[in-house]
């Protein structure tokens, strides 16, 4: 197949899962075009064959208040499929990318059009998608879509329920490679490795990993580590970057965790990390799904994290993590605390948590079911498709 993926270029879930999706759906060997406002945060394969990037770029004019970017995301994207015979449109999120490409579908000059296939994030939906100014044209892109996949169950009855859309939503959840992600070797006997540049052998190393957003809680994962480094010897990766950055910064700084505590910023490969980790914290107020949770497990490491959302559907709640409520700092801790204070515990816990992700979340099997889609919306019979 030829297939077009429309999604953020950032490091926030959506496009880290629509990128991994597309290159996974390259190694097998389809033809695949992203289509974003500048290359993809995860793109990190340039030199697969198959893999291409269409850069979309929107005009500034004093007339307008801002760029007119879904109407150009859509222009740039009518000219990719009358160039390259596109079978499939997989638009990740809502609004914009569904709402453009359903109009480059329909405004191509071409005698065979691509389907469109959605994917539902979570905040295209929560949060964009219930403000008045985009409710109706998000309900119209996913109504008007050849298909709907949301990453959790929990998110696919909240559209339907909160949006009133009336649509068949497929559950399809994130994927994980686990040859990727996966645990770190045993340490170098002489004490060399990446986990030695952020903790001593006798100290707990926890992480967490987002755009530090509000939703993603940052000042409560210093605020939990506080609490844990109090009862144990630990220190705290925070990877990723974002509007909370400073106010999780000043906060470690006041309570005197700045030598312990360590901002690493963004960078796309951050499997090396999670795989020297001993705990993963992710606290939000909000999770549609929880990639960044799966990615850990993947690696082997237990999960903390809010009960919230799609975050139960990842993590299993007493075998591969703890999960506590929005906000319940203390909770959290002495969670943390009960998994890092017991070796038993966390190794258990550890691999409980890799072989549910690769049972349940494997690359291998995710693209199975989307690939199912593409052909459903394409009228594939399976016998056809071999499936």
């Amino acid at each position: 197949m030829n297939l077009a993926i429309l999604l953020h270029s950032g490091a926030g879930g959506s496009g880290v899962a629509a990128t991994e999706l597309g290159l996974g759906f390259a190694r097998a060997g389809h033809v695949v075009h992203f289509v974003a406002d500048r290359v993809p945060f995860r793109l990190t394969e340039p030199s697969l064959p198959n893999v291409y990037f269409h850069q979309v770029e929107a005009m500034t004019y004093p007339l307008f208040d801002a760029p007119l970017t879904t109407l150009a995301e859509a222009s740039k994207l009518a000219e990719v499929i009358e160039e390259f015979g596109i079978d499939v449109i997989h638009a990740h999120y809502a609004v914009p990318h569904a709402t453009a490409a359903i109009l480059a579908r329909d405004m191509v000059r071409a005698a065979r059009r691509p389907v469109v296939v959605t994917t539902l994030h979570g905040t295209d939906v929560t949060l964009v998608g219930l403000n008045r100014a985009y409710l109706r044209t998000t309900q119209y892109s996913i109504e008007r879509s050849d298909a709907v996949v949301a990453v959790s169950r929990y998110l696919a009855d909240y559209t339907v329920r909160e949006m009133g859309v009336r649509a068949d939503i497929r559950v399809i959840p994130n994927a994980v490679d686990p040859q990727r992600f996966r645990p770190a070797p045993p340490a170098a006997p002489d004490g060399s490795g990446l986990r030695q540049r952020f903790a001593h052998p006798d100290e707990k190393l926890l992480v967490h990993i987002s755009n530090f957003r509000p939703v993603k809680r940052t000042e409560d994962v210093i605020r939990v580590f506080e609490r844990v480094a109090a009862r144990l010897g630990a220190r705290l990766l925070m990877v990723g970057d974002g509007p909370d950055r400073p106010a999780a910064v000043a906060l470690a700084s006041e309570l005197g965790l700045t030598g312990r505590v360590s901002f690493l910023g963004s960078f796309p490969r951050i499997e090396d990390v999670l795989s020297v980790s001993d705990l993963f914290l992710l606290p939000s107020v909000k999770e549609s799904f929880g990639l960044s949770a799966l990615e850990a497990m993947a690696s082997g490491v237990p999960v903390v994290a809010s009960r919230i959302g799609g975050l139960p559907e990842v993590v299993d709640d007493g075998v591969t993590g703890l999960l506590c409520e929005v906000g319940d700092v203390e909770a959290m801790a002495q969670a943390a605390v009960s998994i890092l204070s017991d070796p038993a515990t966390q190794a258990s816990f550890g691999r409980a948590a890799r072989a549910r992700a690769m049972r349940e979340f494997s690359e291998e099997r995710v693209l199975g079911m989307v690939a199912e889609v593409y052909e459903g919306a394409l009228g594939v019979p399976a016998a056809a498709s071999g499936r």
